[in-house]
């Protein structure tokens, strides 16, 4: 074939194979808006994102979203149960550590969108279930009127210092934002030995542990309650802080950073409602909302809104964790932390 032929063999075919695409998401479109409602087990908070997604999504498509908001474990938890007794109530769900647990039960449908092949490696499972939707770096805050700028600690080891003796709070959850996670990122930057030894002298310090979100202590130490919260996505002191609360992040390496990724669950009673959102949540439009949120977006052609909750606008380094990965050290880090925090 003459090299003419062939580019025109190589342009009908991208264009069937676009065509074919854009058929296909027609097709979902269709289904979807025949299905009419779905049902979105989601971590996400529900008026600073949850809310605003489901609102734009069924003004796009007509689809009525019912968002129902719990942390990880427990959308876990309840998803099984609901399995178990025959009758799946979500068609989507989301989460840090939720997945794993749930394709090993066989709960999970293995799909991914086209629009994912663009996604970097790290936002994607490599079996094909889920899709990350976006980005959390968990790292300690303080509040600005009890603890002044240029005072605030630049290091774990400043933690020890008894000026934040009982002003210090984290989350008891088993969780990357709980004491789960401030043991796994510890024992990262510090190695396992030196990271022992600072874990049992800051648990001297008197750490509130709070029997609730890393976003409730978040809210006390804006509220005064608290100096220095340990364990806390970025992005809330920050959006807060915009807000007029004396809040902000401490930028220090390394930070730990998972991603909140979504699927839609193989027995899903509105698979293709399930499908499409999954894909809005994914898309541009779906990922600047997250953006407006103060959220990090894992769309590369969605910028964050704020630069420096990223490593490189912040200049600061992270470990980065799948959720196979929150899910395999998560127990572990959770036992080590229940037993010295008492």
């Amino acid at each position: 074939m003459s090299g003419l032929g062939t580019s025109v063999a190589a342009l009908l075919g991208a264009v069937a194979s676009i065509s074919s695409a854009a058929a296909a998401d027609e097709a979902l479109v269709t289904a979807a808006k025949r299905e009419g409602q779905l049902v979105w087990y989601t971590t996400q908070i529900i008026n600073q994102l949850a809310q605003p997604v489901a609102d734009a999504f069924g003004k796009k498509y007509g689809i009525k979203v019912q968002v129902v908001r719990a942390d990880a474990a427990e959308i876990t938890l309840r998803i099984m149960s609901e399995a178990k007794a025959g009758k799946v109530q979500a068609d989507v769900f989301d989460g840090t550590a939720s997945s794993p647990p749930l394709k090993r039960a066989g709960l999970v449908l293995k799909w991914q969108p086209e629009s994912a092949k663009t996604f970097g490696a790290q936002y994607i499972d490599k079996e094909g279930y889920w899709i990350a939707t976006n980005q959390y770096v968990i790292a300690p805050s303080f509040n600005t009127e009890l603890v002044k700028r240029g005072t605030e600690p630049k290091t774990w080891t400043d933690l020890l210092d008894p000026k934040y003796a009982g002003k210090m709070a984290v989350s008891s959850g088993a969780s990357t934002s709980g004491g789960a996670g401030l043991t796994g990122t510890v024992l990262h930057d510090m190695g396992e030995e030196k990271g022992m030894e600072f874990l049992r002298k800051l648990a001297t310090q008197k750490v509130a542990v709070i029997a609730s979100s890393a976003r409730t202590v978040t809210d006390q130490v804006m509220q005064g309650e608290y100096a220095i919260g340990l364990m806390m996505s970025n992005n809330q002191p920050v959006s807060s802080a915009r807000l007029g609360a004396p809040v902000d992040t401490l930028r220090w390496s390394s930070s730990l950073a998972a991603v909140s990724a979504v699927a839609v669950l193989k027995d899903a009673p509105h698979p293709n409602a399930g499908k499409l959102l999954l894909e809005f949540l994914i898309s541009e439009d779906g990922q600047k909302l997250f953006a407006d949120a103060d959220y990090l977006p894992v769309n590369p052609a969605v910028p964050a809104k704020e630069p420096r909750l990223t490593p490189q606008g912040g200049q600061f380094t992270t470990f980065n964790l799948t959720p196979e990965e929150v899910d395999e050290k998560i127990g572990g880090w959770d036992k080590i932390f229940k037993a010295l925090f008492k």
